[in-house]
């Protein structure tokens, strides 16, 4: 893809929990879960304006030490994406500029393509295929789209496509084998049609907000739904707590589907 623009994510922020016992991955608002943003952690304590990945330019909040992740995990993907320029706005997939109201604090540098695809599922959807397609787990890149019809990129990878007719759904060759990151990219354009937060909720398991993990997402599925994923946890050894760097993909208008 020739044209790059700033992948539209990301607002981050810390959030904190400590024995809350609420099960959380889908099932309450996002706008509830940031009101209990980190307030006490100063900008100039967490924000480190050289810095250009994820976990070189936020760095946890005083007393808190980031949970150890191995080398090739999603874990440790997520910290190593790159950032813009500290300061730099989000730019939509048209080249305009997203106005910021003091919602994020970095933007991550990523191809997001010239078609208004990429919404907040979107978003996350991507960096899960995009983690699995470098560490060359193709066989586990799948989403369901809306009508519940299973898209498996091991599919896609065959040459094969999605028909769309009515109300039936299948799988029709249409090409050869292949495998390049064009390919890929279409696929995951694809999804980015026909799959949203309503579908990937469907698809994921609620698991308590104690034993959330970087990689995890809150998600409301609906239309218009959301979703956010945490994209880094830290944790104060003393008290417990925990507090989570949460990204968000942003869109042309006020909702997300």
């Amino acid at each position: 893809m020739k044209n790059t623009v700033i992948f539209g994510l990301i607002f981050i922020h810390f959030i904190e929990s400590c024995g809350q016992g609420v099960n959380q991955r889908g099932k309450e608002s996002i706008a509830t879960l940031t009101q209990s943003n980190l307030d006490t952690a100063k900008k100039d304590a967490i924000i480190n304006p050289s810095g250009n990945t994820l976990g070189e330019r936020v760095l946890p909040p005083p007393g808190f030490q980031r949970i150890k992740s191995d080398e090739n995990s999603f874990a440790n993907y997520l910290r190593q994406l790159p950032l813009k320029p500290h300061g730099s706005s989000v730019t939509l997939y048209d080249g305009n500029i997203k106005p910021n109201y003091d919602v994020y604090d970095a933007v991550v540098g990523l191809d997001i393509g010239r078609k208004d695809l990429h919404q907040c599922a979107d978003a996350v959807m991507r960096l899960r295929a995009e983690y699995l397609w470098n560490q060359k787990q193709y066989d586990k890149i799948h989403f369901n789209l809306t009508n519940g019809f299973r898209a498996d990129y091991a599919e896609w990878m065959k040459g094969k496509r999605i028909v769309l007719n009515g109300n039936s759904t299948f799988w029709k060759q249409t090409g050869k084998p292949s495998n390049t990151f064009n390919d890929f990219w279409k696929y995951l354009e694809f999804i980015f049609t026909y799959a949203g937060t309503l579908s990937l909720s469907k698809e994921l398991k609620d698991i308590n907000i104690d034993d959330l993990k970087t990689g995890d997402i809150f998600i409301q599925g609906g239309s218009p739904g959301h979703a956010v994923i945490v994209v880094d946890v830290a944790l104060n050894t003393v008290s417990n707590k925990k507090v989570f760097l949460l990204a968000q993909s942003y869109v042309t208008s006020s909702v997300c589907s």
